[in-house]
Parts: structure tokens; sequence; C-alpha cells
């Protein structure tokens, strides 16, 4: 007869010296949660935090850990222990002791995942933003079976050349538009529009493959990438370590408006800090509004505002010399404003609003994507995002 013990197994604890400005426990959070298949580590660090993306400081996690944190499954308890005086967040998880000569095979576990994966499987697994030019030398679809227009599903495509050794499974996809900094208007990369997959049945130069997937038509001419399946499921939430700034540059799935679960485009990437876990505040920038009561203007005022001469604008350029040796102004571009708007008198700006979370899950050199975890307001494009 087996007898179960329930051993105890301490992640971290939490220290409320350490941590009392930056932490703090949920209102009304329970003594503790069953982990139950449908969780996920986001949801259950709701459950205990008042900021669900805390929780490695809560775990004291460190950074080789958040970027392979160790795996929570169905059945294990996370439950909160003030015998100390101080609130320790542990993990029960159940254990069996064999008699000698017995042998048990253990059911197999999927450690719960930090997010949703289905909202966001297509996007960690399909190519979304690509380098200006990348195009230009990726296998192209040449010919389709039977002189078809469309290429639908099961129908033999022809491919100008892929080598033997590559892989068997292909990207299907055409450049999208490009991607802009709202601020610098710099273009970050282009996006690729994800058409379907294809496999490979014969190497070489034509090579041949099939069209085994169709999420748009496919036509002769869009491109070949090979599909990458090593892609980082296992997360965990966290902050940057220094001040991020960036701007919302898409929102996904043909809406308007980003709500929870929707996906967003970032205007920052890996040569920015940012990496997969990292949780940004959105906030929509205050409007600017006039003063239903401004301040009468004094006779001092009124008399310096009319002495005032208007100012001449400032030309920034240079002067070169064309082939016949002509004089040519090469105006320069103003810079791009960043900072916080001057205001004219009786205009006032209202503060910035948090509006909502989002945690990135893949990341690109200047791009990243992000899933709404939370939304007080509905999101919009160009809104802030910034290290919470």
């Amino acid at each position: 007869m087996f007898r179960h013990i329930i051993t105890l197994v301490l992640f971290a604890c939490l220290s409320l010296p350490t941590y009392a400005d930056e932490v703090a426990l949920k209102a009304n959070h329970p003594d503790r949660h069953v982990v139950v298949k449908g969780d996920t580590l986001w949801g259950i660090s709701g459950k205990f935090l008042k900021d669900p993306w805390q929780w490695p400081k809560v775990w004291k996690l460190n950074k080789s850990q958040i970027k392979n944190p160790h795996l929570i499954y169905p059945g294990d308890v996370v439950f909160l222990d003030m015998s100390s005086g101080k609130p320790q967040l542990k993990l029960l998880r159940e254990t069996v002791t064999l008699q000698p000569g017995v042998i048990e095979e253990p059911l197999a576990r999927d450690a719960i995942p930090t997010i949703p994966l289905n909202v966001i499987a297509p996007f960690l697994s399909q190519p979304l933003v690509i380098e200006k030019d990348q195009l230009n030398t990726s296998p192209r679809i040449i010919a389709g079976q039977d002189n078809r227009v469309v290429l639908s599903p099961g129908t033999r495509i022809y491919i100008n050349q892929i080598d033997e050794g590559d892989k068997l499974a292909w990207f299907i996809y055409r450049p999208g538009g490009d991607l802009v900094d709202p601020d610098t208007k710099a273009i970050l990369g282009i996006e690729a529009t994800y058409l379907g997959d294809a496999k490979i049945t014969k190497y070489g130069a034509p090579a041949s493959g099939e069209v085994t997937k169709a999420k748009e038509e496919i036509f002769v001419k869009d491109r070949l990438v090979p599909r990458n399946d090593d892609v980082i499921t296992n997360f965990v939430p966290h902050a940057p370590d220094a001040q991020i700034t960036g701007r919302i540059i898409g929102i996904y799935g043909g809406l308007a408006e980003a709500g929870p679960n929707s996906i967003v485009s970032m205007s920052r990437g890996s040569a920015e800090g940012i990496e997969v876990g990292h949780v940004l505040a959105v906030n929509r920038f205050g409007r600017i509004i006039k003063d239903p009561e401004p301040p009468k203007e004094t006779e001092e005022e009124r008399l310096a505002k009319a002495e005032e001469k208007p100012k001449l604008k400032e030309l920034n350029f240079d002067v070169s010399r064309d082939e016949s040796g002509k004089a040519v102004l090469n105006f320069k571009k103003e810079p791009a404003v960043t900072s916080e708007p001057t205001l004219q008198p009786g205009m006032i700006k209202l503060p910035d609003e948090r509006v909502g979370l989002v945690m990135v899950f893949r990341v690109f050199e200047h791009v990243s994507y992000g899933l709404v975890m939370q939304a007080s307001l509905p999101i919009n494009q160009h809104d802030v995002v910034t290290t919470p």
C-alpha cells in the first residue's frame, strides 16, 4: 500500500522590509490555491499579489531563473504561510514513497503556462518582422500546379532554389506595411504577412513542394522562410531593470481598440533592452484643455504683450554647390519632439493615466509583441508604454 507524503518545497519567500514599498498582497487574498489545468502563472499571481507582474520578487527569482523558471504543475498547492510572522509563499507538492521492488510510472503532466498560449500561438512561431530587402534573398514560388493562379492546400508548387539539407517545413509570406516609430518617424522594420505553410518534396533548383496550409490566398512570387519550432513558451512576468518608454504601433485582429487578451506591437525591441516576459504599463497621454476660468491678464502683462515683437523662425540649412558651381540651399528637417509640449497661456495638460498592462512574448531588434493582460480603458494605437 502506497503511503503519500506531502513534501514542502520552498521556492522563496516574501520579505516585507525589503519589498514593502514595491510588493503588496492583494486584499482578501486566499490562504492557498490548488493549481488546476487551465491555470496560468499570471492568474495565480493575481490571486495573491496586487501586481501579478511582481511574481519574481516574491519568489526571489534571479535573471537565469526568470529565463528558465521552475515549473508549476496541476495538483501543486500554492499557499501563504504566516507562521514566521512574515508572509511567505510556499509550494506544496505531493510525492509518493514506494515499497521496495515497486515501480510507479507517473502520469505525464504539462506545466502551467505564464499566459494563455492558445491566444499567442500563431505569433510565437510565424515570422512577423523582417529587415528591409531581406526578402530579396528568400526562396520564392515561381510556378504552381497546372498554371494555377491561386495556390491552395494540396497544390504542388515550384520554388526557385532550395538546397539539399535545408528544412522540409517552411512558412509562406509576403512583405506587408512598414512599422514606423510615431515619435522619430524611423522605419523599425517591415511586417511580414503570414500566408500559410509549405512542405518541400524535392530539393534542387528549382525545388518542388506542396502547400499544406493557407490562411490567405497564395500566389507566384510569394516568399518562403524556414519554419522555426524552437520558440520560447516558458517565461515569467517581470519589470524591466531600466526605464523604457515606447509606443503601441499596432493592434491585431482587425480591432480599432485593444482590451484584455488583445495582441499589440510596440516600438521597442532587444536593441532598447526589451526581453521576453517584460511587463510594461500602458499610459494614455493627458489631453491639453483650455482653462475654463483662466486668470485675468494684468495691465503689465497686457502692455508687455503689446510691445513684444514677433520672432522670426530660425531656418536650419547649409549651403553646397552643384556640378555647375551654383549655390544650393540644403534645408535640414527638424528633429522629432518627444518631450512635454510647451503650453500656451490659459492651457492645461491633464495628467497621464495608466490604462493597462502588456506582457512581452516575442522580441525583434526594434519591435516587440505583447499580450494585453489588464485594461481599465480601451487601449489605442500610439498609447505610451513604460516601465511600470
